[in-house]
């Protein structure tokens, strides 16, 4: 049965003449608000309006449709769409305030168009077809269209002639070398949804594997297809890609703000002892290690411990879950209490989905016998079926709960593509058939639900989950990591480029392992490493290398500078990056975004996988060779500056940048605003009683800094607070306006400390703050107890420090 899994696993469709068409319209056109139906020779279509830009399509040879699932997608009733239909005698001819579609009836295709008349997409004769269980849809690709999305891959940024089949799983097999770190497999996180350069993208709503055939074989059309269930898909017009990703999202859920502590580090620990190390395991390890960060001044806020903490079962091993700690975890409450007291905010476990037995606890038993497993042929079966409200509760009540109680608050839930595969730990492959096929892709959407809703109300604040795999709507149950990859130069790369494509797939909130997963790592490669991990949406520090454990003292004096240097800079970056995850929330635009995102019309940045925007203003440029100490970069239309120096650069131009170990190249958008918050080494550490204003003057320019409680969800009703920010330079004089913060929260008080990049513009000769003439202070050091200002001739940097506060709003005039 594993083999003939494997083999449906990597399918490849091929509709052959015995594959059925939907044939042409018969009759019988139906509306019912913003579904219209119509019936044809082989079968029926829905097309339902979602708003004025997005439809919904659905064919059927039975004329029956399927439920709709909620693990996918969360939204299907929408606003009543105004939407006008003309009947003719060869087409149908349907327009909106948007787009105009044009529905041939012989044979039956639909084409789309923006109201200028401009093609977005177009379907072969025959477009819509079967063949057994097999549905698809093929299009035309037109010269200069592009394609974008995927999910998680490693391998490509435009699929452009590309194949690509999607189902959740790592790549299987060993050696590893050609196995499971084959990076053209590598399918933690796949989506099946893209977006063209054209101005519209498209989500197949279908569970099963999925091949998309984007111009490889025939470079005038492309298709996709599924290997089973409904053909359904959404056709998503933006034109840009920002405006489809918010519309994407809007089907299937937003990213949910975490409590702004998740933007601090995240560092996992295997509690002393690895696979074949498991007897070195303990709580004392664990406190010891949360101390170290502390003594070192190395911000941190989430730890978690991974598999070792409990004993493996008696059937399924390393790749099941018990539910009993180890032995040599004495005292499981006193290690949580102590790393609470420390200041740490959560602390969480790993598990996988299988329940076992250990040696006092017979969960796999219980559940068993309560019908609370899925079953696996005919019989019950290890996996919880997180699929069963009533089975998810119990696992939470006698599972989750003992460890809850004692102190964790999330989880790590690993393995969710074992579901049906082989799992990387256990020679089993869990459930197979039919439907296990049709679950295995949601089985880790569900899986992450679980927790993240469970712990979400059990913590009192908002929820966090971290996953390995996903699909569809993992989203709105984040976060997502990339995954076990080895510590080699050969895999930093490709781990960057999966972050940007599942960016552009509507997941946001993403990690990876900061210097690798397995092995001990150059230093080189750590240090650099570091330096992208701590520019990416989670920071997230972990290994199984024994002893190292990607520990950053493990790793010599200059990775320990480097990691401590740029987990500060984070920190204090806190409240531009809160405001991205804000921006995520309400927009689904990713705070790491690929060039494309923003430059869909520029052809140079559709290649480009190791540079990318980092929230609205930073362009980042992790250095991936071994040895470089410079590198080749692209800069989009635009003026940009080097964040260090305040240089200034030509958009649309290449340039080679100096790089040296301790530097990863950083650029920023001209005009740019960016708000940081003080130095600390875990959040709350000290108030934020002074915010920086980082200021790159150029032209007119805004910022809105977003603040609310941090903790709880209450900003889904409205309660959060927004800063606008203005900036107009003209000639040498520079004028900055600080409003008062406007919405239902009431901001904490503080005073701006703003950082002006005064580029090549002359000393300036006064400051005024709402009228009134500012001191000029001796030193800048001098305005860490008073207001004033200060000119950094070196650097041209100019420091003011206002008198007023958020109180009221403050305006700056530099002459």
């Amino acid at each position: 049965m594993f083999k003939k899994y494997l083999a449906f696993a990597f399918f490849l469709v091929t509709f052959t003449a015995s594959s059925q068409t939907i044939g042409d319209y018969k009759n019988g056109f139906k509306r019912d608000g913003n579904a219209l139906s119509f019936s044809t020779t082989r079968g029926e279509v829905k097309l339902d309006f979602c708003t004025s830009e997005m439809f919904r399509i659905r064919s059927s040879w039975s004329g029956k449709f399927e439920a709709n699932e909620n693990l996918m997608v969360i939204k299907y009733n929408w606003p009543n769409v105004t939407a006008k239909v003309e009947e003719k005698k060869d087409q149908f001819i349907i327009s909106t305030a948007k787009i105009l579609i044009k529905i041939d009836k012989m044979p039956f295709k639909i084409n789309v168009f923006d109201l200028k008349g401009k093609l977005l997409s177009a379907e072969n004769n025959g477009a819509i077809s079967k063949s057994e269980t097999k549905v698809g849809v093929t299009k035309k690709l037109q010269a200069d269209e592009h394609f974008f999305g995927f999910g998680e891959r490693m391998d490509f940024m435009d699929r452009r002639f590309k194949k690509v089949t999607l189902n959740v799983g790592r790549g299987k097999g060993l050696p590893h070398a050609i196995g499971a770190y084959n990076i053209l497999e590598a399918n933690y996180c796949p989506v099946p949804f893209f977006m063209s350069t054209k101005g519209y993208g498209i989500f197949f709503h279908n569970s099963f594997a999925t091949e998309w055939d984007m111009g490889s074989s025939n470079k005038d059309q492309y298709s996709f297809k599924a290997a089973d269930g409904e053909l359904d898909y959404y056709f998503i017009y933006g034109p840009t890609f920002p405006a489809i990703l918010n519309s994407y999202t809007a089907v299937t859920g937003k990213s949910p703000m975490l409590p702004q502590f998740a933007l601090g580090l995240h560092a996992g620990t295997y509690s002393g002892g690895t696979w074949g190390y498991e007897e070195k395991t303990s709580d004392q390890y664990v406190v010891e290690l949360a101390r170290k960060y502390r003594s070192l001044g190395i911000p941190v806020d989430l730890l978690w411990l991974d598999s070792t903490w409990r004993l493996f079962g008696e059937k399924g091993g390393k790749g099941a879950t018990s539910f009993e700690w180890r032995e040599s975890f004495k005292n499981p409450k006193g290690m949580f209490d102590s790393i609470y007291a420390m200041n740490y905010k959560m602390v969480g476990l790993h598990l996988r989905p299988r329940f076992d037995n250990a040696k006092k606890l017979n969960l796999l038993d219980q559940a068993q016998q309560k019908g609370f497993t899925y079953p696996e042929n005919g019989k019950p079966g290890e996996f919880v079926n997180f699929f069963d409200e009533k089975a998810t509760q119990w696992w939470w009540e006698n599972g989750v709960m003992r460890v809850a109680k004692l102190g964790a608050k999330f989880l790590k839930t690993d393995e969710g593509s074992a579901f049906g595969a082989l799992a990387n730990e256990s020679e089993k492959v869990g459930p197979t058939g039919k439907d296990a096929e049709r679950l295995h892709n949601l089985f880790p959407v569900a899986y992450a639900k679980a927790p993240f809703l469970e712990f979400e109300k059990f913590n009192g604040f908002r929820g966090l989950n971290q996953t390995r795999e996903g699909y569809s709507g993992i989203q709105r149950y984040p976060y997502i990591f990339a995954g076990d990859w080895p510590s080699e130069w050969q895999y930093f790369a490709p781990v960057i480029k999966a972050g940007l494509n599942v960016g552009l797939s509507g997941v946001g909130s993403w990690a990876h392992c900061m210097g690798g997963f397995e092995h001990q790592a150059d230093p080189e490669l750590y240090i650099r490493w570091v330096q992208f991990g701590m520019f990416s949406p989670i920071a997230l520090v972990f290994g199984m290398d024994h002893p190292g454990y990607k520990e950053p003292w493990n790793y010599g004096d200059q990775a320990l500078q480097n990691f401590r240097k740029y987990d500060l800079l984070r920190y204090r970056l806190f409240p531009y990056l809160y405001t991205s995850m804000h921006q995520q929330y309400e927009t689904g635009t990713p705070m790491m975004r690929a060039l494309v995102l923003n430059y869909q019309d520029d052809e140079n940045v559709y290649e480009i996988g190791d540079q990318y925007m980092f929230g609205d203003n930073f362009m980042v440029a992790p250095v991936t060779t071994k040895g470089a100490i410079t590198r080749s970069i692209y800069l989009p239309e635009g003026t940009w500056f080097n964040y260090y120096t305040g240089e200034k650069f030509a958009g649309k131009s290449y340039h080679h940048v100096v790089a040296p170990l301790e530097t990863i190249p950083l650029f920023v958008k001209a005009g740019s605003i960016i708000p940081m918050q003080p130095e600390m080494i875990y959040t709350g550490e000290k108030p934020v009683d002074v915010i920086t204003l980082d200021v790159f003057p150029f032209g007119d320019s805004k910022y809105e800094l977003y603040e609310d409680d941090n903790l709880s969800a209450d900003y889904k009703t409205g309660k959060f607070a927004v800063t606008k920010i203005t900036s107009s330079l003209k000639e040498n004089a520079l004028e900055l306006n600080i409003a008062k913060p406007e919405g239902l929260f009431k901001s904490s008080k503080h005073r701006y400390l703003v950082k002006i990049h005064w580029n090549g513009k002359a000393a300036p000769k006064s400051i005024l703050e709402n009228g009134n003439k500012v001191n000029l202070v001796n030193a800048v050091e001098q305005l860490n107890q008073k207001p004033g200002w200060f000119y950094e001739e070196k650097s041209h940097v100019i420091w003011i420090k206002s008198v007023g506060d958020n109180g009221n709003s403050v305006s700056l005039k530099v002459n």
